[in-house]
């Protein structure tokens, strides 16, 4: 992280992938679109760090319709975009439905921050192109 902070010309703690874990499931988004697995079982591995941000009345079935229909419409594969439309805004909306708290600023304030600076500007076409899928199961079906 020393690297990046260095070019940067601030201090960064870390880049965030968010997911919610619900219900016994990590639900997440990417260039695949919405997917799940069991917790902590994308790619990444166990998180670093678990924000707890309550619990939550919504049942599993009001869940997956909720998802499948962000799936089909918001949050599609093709709609990801590193910056403005990734894990972090998912993780923050969805967090939203269920329990009515945000995730915390420090996460989803960190594409700005980056590209806030000359570097993050200078690296923002090659970081555009990019596309995150940590894996799991689409939660549309698709793949």
């Amino acid at each position: 992280m020393f690297v990046l902070s260095h070019f940067l010309g601030k201090q960064l703690d870390g880049i965030w992938h968010t997911a919610v874990v619900v219900h016994g499931e990590e639900y997440f988004f990417g260039g695949g679109g919405i997917s799940s697995c069991p917790p902590g079982g994308t790619v990444l591995g166990d998180p670093d760090s678990i924000v707890d941000l309550g619990n939550t009345e919504v049942t599993t079935e009001i869940l997956i319709d909720y998802l499948t229909s962000l799936a089909e419409s918001t949050y599609r594969g093709d709609k990801y975009n590193l910056f403005e439309h990734n894990c972090n805004t998912f993780s923050g909306e969805v967090a939203q439905f269920l329990t009515g708290r945000k995730i915390p600023s420090y996460i989803t304030d960190l594409p700005s921050d980056i590209l806030s600076t000359p570097f993050g500007q200078a690296l923002r076409p090659f970081l555009d192109s990019m596309a995150i899928n940590p894996g799991g199961n689409n939660i549309s079906g698709q793949r």
